[in-house]
């Protein structure tokens, strides 16, 4: 069936720590970014060449033969060091990606052209033969062809550009509005809390282009500063903080002839989506600030005029679901609302998936739609296709599984317990017919999460112990390690084998390390998600502490309760943070990185999605902030904060701490030097860090350091 194979590195001088920063967590080596040709028998995708080379390269596999071939080998192209324009660097940072060489790139509808940006320069490569091209040597962000493959839009200097494929001629489609104002590019927002990269798409004919224009000029003003480096000039961002202004969005319809007509502009705060295809006007999905109403709309490219399809409402919020709205190819309107308490996946406007299987999100919709979903059990995730107005599950194992493609020629990437990293195959109407090869790095160990469902909740965890311990052993009680994230849009407790490398490792450190999903998790349906609103901090430290008690009652004398900590990163750090401020009952030592201490510091979209806005409701942000609890510690706190973080500032922990300090409360603050809110990367960065953590938080508990 598929090819899986560990990398065959000789890895014993390495520890796992080490190990897990060189492969980038052990995804280096692995396929990503699937891209299916129009008949489905040519695949595209990037994979480095080993599981420690950091750069990626773009490979074709002929389905039919199961042969791979390079198309772009990004060491030939540039060799040395990439020089990123800042606008990449920033879109690399919203996307968390942390991988080098082709990491993005763009096809037309037929894969014979590709357009990438390597090293801020545009190639682009032809699937028919001959070498990669450069075609533009300027800082360059997002190329992309057009449908027909006859010219490829990217931005430059805030501005969209696009090249005749034919001529080699470059020209400007939007004017020069100043630095405040961008063209083509998906804002900070967009990019980081809905989902949306994009900031242009491409008619069906490839003659015109809807695109975004952004108007920043009244959003806030932020600095970071390299304090490590003095002589360093501080960058400033613009950054929309709760209850500020948020960047002006509007959309225009621009010709390659030149012309230009405007969208007409509703009340709506947020661009959610658009797509254009052959099937129909292009749709745009938009939503007013207090996020409580999805409208889909049908624009009309000859006079910018907006058609309301759909509106979806809810009093708290909507939640987004990526990959939709969008046209069937013969024009029907598919999208995904909450119907009996489950995402359903709606066809002019009829439910085709059952109650109780929650359409996670949509992948491809053309003749049929491919969607990811679960059933049942939140801790797996697997795809779907809809056929002939049935739905069918192409997955088999258990697992989490991503999909990409179509719903007739579908590339599955799997991940289980039973191996590391993804097993990769392509089906063609649901039947095998290819394999990707993967080849991570062997971890050196292996999770033995026992799964388990606790309290009248039922919430999801998994603990996991010292490799050879097992449940029944008895023996001495272990302390207690929480290793939760606990916030929205994210679980923990999936079945894959690569979501618990590193509580397996803490776990080898001597603890019992458990890992809880509580409300706000995705997977479990609109209300469980709904639980959070308003509550952040009551609800899902709750949910930490009763799985804590709920996993202790189950195996009696193998959880010491006398001795728990917590720790996480992100909303984990929050939540491990607030659990020793406001629950040192329960929790003895903490460890909060990168922790979102004072609400109206976060961003616009996220926290009054959540909260509310501030000026409107400031009791909640007062009741879920975390610096007026600060003279209330009485445990061993830990805080760590990247210093170049951009999208928690450290700002938060420097609050908090000034807050502690005000009020005598010793605890420990651990500046990270140029780090953003990705965890380091240098090797000896990221083994030390979590070295730290491990020995600091032993010594809080009274654990022997070889315990």
């Amino acid at each position: 069936m598929w090819r899986l194979r560990q990398w065959d590195l000789v890895t014993d001088d390495l520890s796992f720590l080490r190990r897990q920063a060189r492969t980038q967590r052990f995804t280096l080596g692995t396929p990503k970014n699937f891209l299916v040709g129009g008949d489905g028998d040519r695949v595209l995708f990037l994979r480095s060449r080993s599981a420690t080379d950091p750069r990626n390269s773009l490979l074709c596999l002929d389905v039919r033969t199961g042969e791979e071939s390079t198309v772009v080998d990004p060491a030939a192209l540039v060799p040395g060091e990439e020089e990123l324009p800042a606008e990449e660097r920033a879109r690399r940072e919203r996307a968390r990606e942390t991988s080098g060489g082709v990491v993005g790139y763009a096809a037309d509808d037929a894969l014979s052209v590709v357009a990438f940006p390597l090293s801020g320069k545009l190639f682009t490569a032809r699937l028919d033969g001959g070498e990669p091209r450069l075609l533009v040597d300027a800082a360059v962000v997002d190329p992309r062809p057009d449908p027909v493959g006859s010219h490829v839009a990217y931005v430059s200097d805030r501005r969209l550009r696009v090249v005749d494929l034919g001529t080699g001629a470059d020209r400007v489609l939007t004017e020069d509005e100043g630095p405040d104002v961008t063209w083509g590019l998906a804002e900070f927002i967009a990019a980081e809390e809905l989902s949306r990269t994009r900031g242009y798409w491409w008619s069906p004919d490839g003659q015109s282009l809807l695109v975004q224009r952004t108007d920043r000029s009244r959003v806030p003003t932020w600095t970071i500063a390299d304090p490590a480096n003095p002589g360093t000039p501080a960058t400033t961002t613009a950054y929309p903080a709760a209850g500020t202004t948020n960047a002006v969005v509007s959309l225009s319809f621009i010709g390659l002839d030149g012309s230009r007509v405007d969208v007409e502009r509703g009340d709506w705060e947020y661009l959610v989506s658009a797509h254009w295809s052959a099937s129909g006007d292009p749709l745009v999905a938009v939503a007013p600030r207090d996020q409580r109403r999805i409208d889909v709309y049908a624009l009309d490219p000859r006079d910018g005029s907006a058609r309301l399809l759909h509106s979806e409402t809810d009093q708290r919020w909507v939640e987004v679901v990526t990959g939709v709205p969008a046209w069937t190819t013969d024009g029907r309107l598919v999208h995904v609302a909450v119907r009996d308490d489950t995402y359903r996946l709606l066809i002019d406007g009829e439910p085709v998936t059952p109650r109780g299987l929650q359409v996670r999100s949509v992948l491809d919709v053309g003749a049929e739609v491919l969607f990811s979903g679960s059933e049942g059990d939140p801790t797996q995730i697997h795809v779907y296709r809809t056929s002939g107005g049935s739905v069918q599950r192409l997955s088999g194992v258990d697992g989490v599984h991503i999909g990409a493609g179509t719903a007739e020629v579908t590339v599955l990437s799997s991940w289980s317990l039973s191996h590391s990293g993804p097993a990769v195959s392509v089906l063609r109407d649901g039947e095998h017919v290819a394999d990707i090869a993967s080849f991570p790095m062997d971890p050196g160990l292996e999770p033995r999460p026992v799964w388990l469902t606790l309290g009248e909740r039922k919430l999801r965890a998994a603990l996991l112990l010292p490799t050879g311990r097992e449940v029944g052993d008895g023996g001495e009680s272990l302390p207690v390690l929480l290793d939760p994230y606990g916030g929205p849009h994210a679980q923990r407790v999936l079945q894959s084998r690569n979501a618990f490398l590193t509580p397996q490792w803490l776990a080898d450190q001597g603890f019992a390390v458990l890992v809880a999903d509580g409300r706000g998790t995705p997977g479990r349906g609109n209300a469980w998600e709904k639980e959070i609103h308003h509550s952040f901090a009551d609800v899902t430290l709750a949910d930490q502490v009763d799985a804590l008690h709920a996993a202790a009652e189950r195996y009696p004398g193998l959880l010491d309760l006398s001795r728990v900590a917590i720790r996480g990163w992100s909303y984990g750090g929050y939540l491990s943070a607030l659990a020793v401020l406001r629950r040192p009952d329960v929790f003895h030592a903490a460890v909060a990185g990168a922790p979102v201490t004072d609400w109206s510091l976060y961003d616009t979209a996220y926290t009054e999605r959540y909260l509310g806005h501030p000026d409107e409701v400031p009791d909640v942000y007062e009741r879920n902030s975390l610096i007026a609890d600060a003279p209330s510690l009485s445990r061993p706190l830990m805080i760590v904060h990247g210093l170049a973080d951009d999208n928690v500032f450290v700002a938060h922990a420097l609050r908090l701490s000034g807050e502690l300090l005000a009020a005598g409360r010793e605890h420990v603050f651990l500046p990270l030097v140029g780090a953003t809110h990705m965890t380091p990367q240098a090797e000896e960065v990221a083994e030390n860090l979590m070295l730290t953590q491990v020995r600091w938080l032993k010594r809080q508990l009274g654990v022997e350091a070889g315990g």
